[in-house]
């Protein structure tokens, strides 16, 4: 498997290199619509050439539901309590291993004329197969996964196919509260459709959808389905990708996220050129200036460091506790997100210049980005299968959990293995081993050379607000 997704990243060097993205003019003019009893106001010559780009995207994947015995099938199996209830246990058949084919349907948008198709990472995730339809054809095309970037929720496929329709790119940077937009795709399946809208908000972070997150706001109608697809301005030049919907009961209810465009083309670059995401790690824990806070500091916008993680970037830097970043080579920091998302940009290795307010004095340094591989504390043979990190404050912070909250945290399962057939899911807190409790993975590895292996092993997980179990064979 790992030979297969090394030959892909080297074709996708190989073959597109050299791609560029097909730019909208940037001399723009905002007007306000004609009235008169003859005419019919219409956007069907703006969408003309955009909906050519939009596909439908179906993909299918084997799961495996484990069959584990559970403590359950003893006490109704139990003669006693057998007299009140008038079942038996769940057979387990053997236990063995049920598996299942999922199949799900999303949308995706033509970036160049031979086949790289930028989408959702959600919508193609761990998928065994992905096939692609274009607009107005019965032909269906296999594509392959050239890369993929979970946190913020990207992905770039390719279909062996020239002279295909690629959108235009507008600079989302140049985008206004109440500019008209369209959100293009395949909402439900039901084949391609078009609904309109206008920008709600700009710059919106903090949802919880995605590790890095600077989403375009909409009220245009996005459903399951149109994930992965267009929202286009009245040019039908590329804002944004569709991404996900703020909804209660899976309804639209007027508030869609897309993933702006200039976000969308350095991501899909990188991934076509490189085959993943290397990103630059500071190491610091920040919050936004607010209240009496803001009175303490000469600067009232900025990223307040509230920890430094030791080892980190920020840390040999000689970043502190109480340091107010407000700019970071020529990039202005005006909020917490704003050093988030363009530290995101950066890659390791990259030397940056950081400006930042301490004890009323501006002071300046000049380092080093390292990889967040090279700092966190994680490690992936503890477990067959899962990807595991000591839940530090910096990832305390970014999940919302309280500062009490100990254990370690799953960053990855890999599909097929083991540790996917138990149950365990991506985003799980280890917070136990049998009687043990567990605080980081140190604990954890020694809790688990203490059991025996020809044991089940009860390891107890945080996740959604509830403990649960998960036995491991």
């Amino acid at each position: 498997m790992k030979k297969h997704l090394m030959l892909l990243s080297l074709a996708s060097v190989l073959f597109a290199a050299n791609i560029s993205f097909n730019e909208a003019d940037s001399k723009i003019e905002r007007v306000n619509p004609a009235a008169g009893n003859n005419i019919i106001l219409s956007y069907h010559d703006s969408i003309k050439e955009a909906k050519k780009s939009v596909v439908n995207i179906s993909t299918s994947k084997t799961i495996t539901r484990a069959n584990i015995p559970s403590p359950l099938d003893d006490f109704f199996n139990d003669p006693y309590f057998k007299q009140f209830f008038d079942f038996d246990a769940p057979q387990r058949r053997g236990f063995k291993d049920d598996k299942e084919v999922i199949s799900s349907l999303g949308s995706g948008v033509i970036i160049s004329k031979d086949g790289y198709i930028v989408t959702n990472n959600h919508v193609v995730d761990d998928a065994d197969n992905i096939s692609v339809n274009l607009p107005q054809s019965d032909t269906e095309y296999k594509a392959k996964l050239i890369g993929k970037d979970p946190k913020t929720d990207l992905a770039v496929i390719k279909i062996e196919a020239n002279n295909l329709s690629a959108i235009s790119f507008s600079n989302s940077d140049d985008l206004m509260e109440g500019d008209v937009v369209f959100a293009l795709g395949n909402p439900f399946g039901v084949g391609f459709s078009v609904t309109s809208g206008i920008i709600s908000a700009l710059n919106k972070d903090n949802i919880g959808l995605n590790q890095y997150e600077n989403f375009i706001q909409t009220d245009a109608s996005i459903n399951p389905g149109n994930s992965g697809g267009a929202l286009v301005d009245t040019r039908g030049a590329l804002v944004g990708i569709n991404s996900a919907i703020l909804s209660r009961g899976g309804g639209n209810n007027g508030i869609g996220f897309a993933i702006p465009s200039n976000m969308v083309k350095d991501v899909a670059k990188k991934l076509i050129e490189k085959g993943k995401i290397e990103r630059g790690f500071l190491g610091v824990t920040i919050v936004a200036l607010a209240g009496d806070t803001k009175k303490a500091y000469k600067n009232g916008e900025g990223a307040l460091i509230t920890d430094v993680q030791k080892g980190s970037s920020a840390d040999e830097a000689g970043l502190k506790r109480g340091d107010l970043v407000i700019k970071v080579n020529d990039k202005i920091i005006k909020t917490p997100n704003d050093l988030k998302n363009y530290i995101g940009t950066l890659e390791p290795n990259q030397k940056i210049n950081l400006s930042y307010e301490r004890d009323g004095a501006i002071k300046e340094v000049s380092f080093i980005l390292k990889s967040d591989k090279e700092t966190k504390d994680t490690k992936e043979d503890i477990i067959e299968g899962l990807s595991l990190r000591t839940l530090d404050a910096n990832l305390k912070n970014r999940l919302g959990l309280s500062n009490d909250t100990n254990g370690v945290f799953i960053e990855n399962v890999k599909d097929k293995s083991k540790a996917q057939e138990a149950g365990f899911k991506k985003g799980d807190i280890i917070i136990g081993v049998g009687q043990n409790e567990i605080k980081n993975l140190e604990e954890l590895d020694e809790a688990l050379k203490k059991v025996n292996k020809k044991d089940f092993v009860k390891i107890w997980v945080y996740r959604g607000g509830f403990v649960t179990l998960i036995v491991l064979k």
